[in-house]
Formats: structure tokens, C-alpha cells, sequence
């Protein structure tokens, strides 16, 4: 039997706190000479974190593995001719850690950064700043539009 599933929507503003709290775990374990996002979940946190830690060199690693809610095969579309030294890698989630596996081979060299973390991916990561249960689905402000929501008492959770 499947595990319940915990919603946690994510606000632009929380979003921009927890990636500056990240931009400060990260501030010591530098210098950076380049911050890779892997796209499309890391590009808002890798802006973030380039601002902070004032790294112009941005780049993208672009991988596919998520249709709405349910992970699929990964396919990298775009890679990197490195092996990640004084890179900073940073994504918005690590979660079964399939992704961060390929990544990681990608560019062995680097310290891997999200800001969120399940327990299966998190061993995969070097630095993060929250981490949630695995059965938690996040949402993150880019796939949200504003709606009414039923009172917690209304729709039978609480």
C-alpha cells in the first residue's frame, strides 16, 4: 500500500529565504570558480546563490526526469565538459536521488547543493537546507497558480 502523500506548497518568498539560507551554508566551502543549475528546478536557486555568493559563471546542466508527479527515465540533454572543480552544482530538490546519481557522474568533482532534501536522495548531497519526509510532494511556486482551498476543517484533514 502506497504511503500517504504530505502537500508542502512552496511561496516565492520562501523559496527566496530557504536559497539564501543555502547561499550562506555555502559562503566557507567555496571560492567558486561556476555554479551549474540543473535545470528546469535549480535555475531560481543557482540565481539566487550566484547573487549571493557573487558568482558570475553560470551554466546549466538540462535534464529530463519528472512528468508531473511520478519520475520517469532520466535523459541528459545537455552535459559538461568538466569535472566539476570549483564547481558548485545546485538543484531546488533532491529526492529518490536518481538524478543526483547522473549528475554526480557528470561532474565528480563538485559540491552538490539543494535546497530541499528527501531521505532517499540526501546522502547524494553535499549541502542542503531542509529536508522533508519522502512521502512529502513539494510545490514549488513556478507550477502553482492562486485558487481558493478549502479550511483544513472543511475538507476533512484535519
Amino acid at each position: 500500500m502506497a504511503s500517504p502523500q504530505h502537500d508542502f506548497p512552496v511561496s516565492w518568498e520562501q523559496l527566496h529565504r530557504d536559497a539564501k539560507a543555502l547561499a550562506w551554508r555555502l559562503t566557507e566551502k567555496g571560492p567558486w570558480k561556476q555554479i551549474v543549475a540543473i535545470t528546469r528546478g535549480g535555475l531560481v536557486p543557482a540565481a539566487i546563490v550566484s547573487r549571493e555568493l557573487e558568482v558570475r559563471l553560470v551554466d546549466t546542466v538540462c535534464v529530463s526526469s519528472y512528468e508531473h508527479q511520478s519520475q520517469g527515465e532520466i535523459t541528459i540533454l545537455k552535459g559538461m565538459e568538466s569535472d566539476g572543480d570549483a564547481t558548485l552544482i545546485v538543484d531546488d530538490l533532491v529526492d529518490t536521488g536518481n538524478t543526483a546519481k547522473v549528475v554526480r557522474d557528470l561532474l565528480p568533482k563538485a559540491h552538490f547543493a539543494t535546497v530541499y532534501a528527501k531521505p532517499a536522495g540526501r546522502p547524494l548531497v553535499d549541502t542542503f537546507v531542509t529536508e522533508v519526509s519522502q512521502d512529502t510532494w513539494i510545490h514549488f511556486p513556478w507550477d502553482l497558480e492562486l485558487q481558493f482551498v478549502q479550511p483544513i476543517a472543511a475538507s476533512g484533514d484535519g
